[in-house]
């Protein structure tokens, strides 16, 4: 009878259901979202040579939203979520200023598209970063710190793709004579048993 009821609370409480892996990931999916956003941004601008201004814009602000929205229900006064919303307000405002002076000046001019993107995510990861400073954030500080860290190693792994391409085939030409000599021992040594009666 107490299993029956506790299997009834489990279905009538959702937070008694809820395992904490799938809490923790509901509570970092937008964090996530953000990190896997920015990577993508970077991968399809390489990839199309076209620099993604809106993109990049939009970005910035859903991140400035996810902040207040992640510390909204920490502050409890009218003043204090006032000051919350004008902070991070004015704080990514000066993100997207310094985003354009990027874009729409002279200085787009002297970087290729490809470093033009890597310049605009320093920009948004360092704007992170301190959003998470500001609003004593540990996901978003890690947000911005992730990446930051996304910015050399998207430039190492381009620089280094022959690398990798060329260990790649030289992989798989070593893998492709093993498996032939292999095979090969194996046929030479099952015909040097055969009785003289099957040759």
């Amino acid at each position: 009878m107490d299993e029956i009821e506790a299997t009834r609370d489990d279905r009538t409480n959702p937070s008694v259901a809820r395992s904490p892996v799938t809490r923790f990931v509901r509570e970092q999916f937008p964090f996530i979202v953000a990190l896997v956003l920015s990577i993508a941004g970077v991968a399809y601008t390489n990839a199309s040579r076209q620099p993604l201004v809106g993109y990049w814009e939009f970005l910035a602000i859903a991140i400035g939203v996810t902040g207040v929205i992640s510390k909204w229900s920490q502050v409890h006064s009218r003043e204090a979520r006032w000051q919350l919303v004008w902070t991070q307000a004015l704080h990514w405002i000066a993100v997207l200023v310094a985003m354009n002076i990027i874009i729409l000046s002279g200085v787009s001019q002297f970087l290729t598209t490809p470093a033009i993107s890597l310049v605009l995510l320093t920009l948004l990861a360092l704007g992170t970063f301190l959003a998470g400073v500001s609003l004593l954030s540990l996901q978003t500080s890690f947000l911005g710190l992730a990446m930051g860290a996304a910015v050399p190693m998207i430039s190492w792994l381009k620089q280094s793709i022959l690398l990798f391409l060329l260990a790649a085939v030289f992989l798989i030409g070593l893998g492709i004579t093993f498996w032939f000599r292999n095979s090969g021992q194996t046929s030479a040594a099952s015909s040097r048993h055969k009785s003289p009666d099957e040759i």
